[in-house]
Parts: structure tokens; C-alpha cells; sequence
């Protein structure tokens, strides 16, 4: 069974895509700021704290949506994005 692998993989490589992402996430403090870039599905299905979040800012205009967090740290949000 090798779709669910496969699978993992490609969510994985989201995280690093340039072109398709419609939300940012500002994270951390100066000099320490960190910009994310994801995908609102994604975090709204994994994460109620997201869904919160992004069900307040829906936007239906297009446009990016960019959330800041200045208590987090990048390295650790890093890891959260990775594992939601």
C-alpha cells in the first residue's frame, strides 16, 4: 500500500510550494520573524485553533490571507506546521 506514503509525501512538499498557498503566517518577534507560507484547507481540517482562526477571516475576495503570531517561535512553529 503505498498511496498513503505517497500521500504524506505530497502534503509534505506543500509546505515548500511557491505558487499555490493562500495563507501566510507571520511568526516570532525582531529580529527572530518568520513568514509560512500554507494552505487554509489544510490547516482548518487539522487544527480547531486554525479554523477558529481562519472562519473569522474568510475572505471570498481572493486576496491572501496573513495571519501574525509574534509569541511563537519559528523553529517551533515550524515543527506544528510540519505535524498538522
Amino acid at each position: 500500500m503505498k498511496f498513503l506514503p505517497k500521500l504524506s509525501q505530497n502534503l509534505l512538499e506543500l509546505l515548500d510550494d511557491d505558487e499555490f498557498y493562500d495563507i501566510t503566517i507571520e511568526v516570532g518577534s525582531d529580529p527572530y520573524v518568520k513568514i509560512f507560507r500554507a494552505h487554509m484547507n489544510i490547516l482548518s481540517y487539522r487544527s480547531p485553533y486554525f479554523r477558529k482562526i481562519l472562519s473569522d477571516k474568510n475572505k471570498s475576495d481572493g486576496t491572501l490571507t496573513h495571519i501574525k503570531s509574534p509569541n511563537i517561535l519559528p523553529g517551533f512553529f515550524q515543527i506544528i506546521l510540519r505535524y498538522i
